[in-house]
Order: structure tokens, then sequence, then C-alpha cells
């Protein structure tokens, strides 16, 4: 017997849930050939610390030293059918720039055709008054890139030596770790979920084997596509394991992945994009067909701040 989809229009026939793709894609440049310069205070990016895909660009944000040149705003971590909306309470506000109630009227007044989902992140231009990306993958280069005039951060994470592998890790971890977790947990049908489970363990031991002799992802400086996986890896053990039933094992019980995790938790500045109250409200309340009590479990006790032991590797 099938299941109830979380999002009838990505599911397929078999039970399979397909992502949406990003559709506002234009892009914020440092010369402004695109349309979109890259000015201070100029653009304004509406986030859920709940949201892994919207998780990936406050971390960048965070380590670019971005947070005086482009606003950040948090949604409710509680979506209804209504999608996201905006109001006063622990770790997320009002919308302070157009005074929204619901990220929908962001989109809206974008494209007022718009039928898709609404979706987290969201980077606003506010000359323009419409959403530039709410794409994840492009923000990340851009807060990477295009950004840099304005700030004294020298990191990138995108190195152009390592940008085939990067490329090809990340289509990796998208499809068998990122995704496949919502792959097992949205499977309307025990086949389709057995088959996400088991290419997302698989993932999970290749990445534990990779981590064994190596500090990060590429050696001992992270990249993007190590910030990619973290932020799965961080939602793991409090929500995929036991909300999307990913339990043949924990990130705590492999060895090199827990201590790779709490290594990048440990850098300057990402333990407090981390609220794992609004990531576990999130999900136990909001996907009611999933979890009908809407209870929030309490658990799991885990020491992230215990030393992880991998400053030696390569």
């Amino acid at each position: 017997m099938a299941g109830k989809a979380q999002f009838p229009t990505e599911q397929s026939a078999s039970g399979e849930f397909r992502r949406q793709d990003d559709v506002f894609r234009e892009w914020v440049t440092a010369d402004g050939h695109s349309g979109y310069p890259a000015v201070p205070g100029r653009y304004h990016l509406y986030v859920s610390w709940a949201c892994p895909w919207a998780h990936r660009t406050i971390i960048v944000r965070k380590l670019k030293h971005l947070e005086p040149v482009i606003g950040m705003t948090v949604v409710d971590p509680i979506r209804d059918e209504r999608g996201w909306t905006f109001g006063d309470g622990p770790g997320h506000s009002h919308d302070p720039i157009n005074g929204f109630r619901f990220l929908s009227e962001a989109y809206r007044v974008t494209d007022p055709g718009y039928r898709g989902r609404v979706t987290v992140p969201v980077l606003w231009d506010t000359v323009t008054k419409r959403i530039v990306s709410n794409s994840d993958d492009d923000l990340m280069r851009m807060f990477n890139e295009e950004f840099n005039q304005f700030t004294e951060s020298r990191l990138d994470l995108y190195p152009a030596p390592l940008r085939r592998e990067i490329d090809d890790w990340n289509t990796y971890l998208y499809e068998q770790v990122n995704n496949g977790v919502y792959r097992a947990g949205f499977a309307t049908s025990q086949v389709v979920y057995e088959r996400a489970v088991r290419r997302l363990f698989d993932a999970l031991d290749r990445l534990e084997h990779r981590l064994a002799d190596r500090r990060y992802l590429f050696g001992t400086a992270f990249t993007e596509t190590d910030w990619r996986l973290f932020v799965t890896l961080i939602r793991f053990d409090a929500v995929y394991h036991g909300h999307f039933k990913c339990n043949l094992r924990r990130i705590i019980d492999y060895r090199h992945l827990f201590g790779y995790l709490k290594d990048l938790y440990q850098t300057d500045g990402i333990a407090e994009t981390v609220n794992f109250d609004h990531i576990k409200r999130h999900y136990y309340v909001t996907h009611g067909d999933i979890n009908p009590t809407r209870i929030v479990p309490l658990g799991p006790v885990q020491d992230l701040s215990a030393p992880h032991g991998r400053q030696t590797l390569v």
C-alpha cells in the first residue's frame, strides 16, 4: 500500500520523491555585468535555520564574513499549508525589508505566474524588488567570489585546481546523501524506500573510508563540498535517523565521519549557525503525515564539542 506523498507534484508514480528544480537563477556579480552588481546592503537573504539547503548559504556568509554586507531574516521553522511564514519567535522574526507575512509573497511579486513549491534560501534585491536567486548552489558560489571587495576574508571554497573534483563530488553527494535522506523519508513505497536507504549508507560507508586518512574531503583545507555534506550530517542523528527511517546506523557510529562532523562543527562561527530547536521542530511538526502526533523528541544527546582528534591528518 502506497503512503501519502509529502509533495504530490514531486512524487513519481512508483513512489519516488523527485525534487523540483530551482527557478530563479540570476547572478550577483562583482563588476555588475549581470545587472545585479555586488553592493553592500543591497541584497537580503531569507532563510530557515531548519533547512539544510538554506544552512549552506548561512555558513558561507558566515565564513566569508559577509554579515555586514548581506542582511538576513529567518522564517518560522513551522511550515504549514501556507508555506514559510514570518513572525516573532525564538530564532526567527518578522520581515524587516518588505513586511511580507509569507515567503510566497516574494515569489508572487517576482513571478505572478509561479506555481511551484516555495523554498528557502531566497536572495532578494532591494533595488529591483525581486528574487535574484533561490538556488543554494549558485548563492554559495556568489558569496564565495563576488563580494570579495567588501570582506577581508580571502577564503576560497571553490579553488580552481579542485573544481572538476569538487563538481563531481557535489553531484554524488547530492544524489546519494543530501537528497538521499529525502528520497528515503518521502518515499511512498517500500521498495523505493529500501533502495534509497541502501544507496545512502553505501555512500556513508564510502565517505567513512575516504575520511580515514584525510582531515577534509580534499585534504587539509575544507571546500564547499565539506559544508554541503556537513548540513546533512548535522541533522542525521537528530532527524533523519528516526524521522526519515535512515536507521541502519547513526553518524556517531562512524568513527571518522563523526570526528569529521565534530571538526567542522568546531570551526569558528559554525556552531552558532546550528539551531537544533528549529531543526527538530520543523521536521517533526511540519511533516504531519510522517509524524502524526507532532511530538518532538528530546534527544539525541551528542557532544559535538568533544575533541575530534583530526588535526594531524593530511
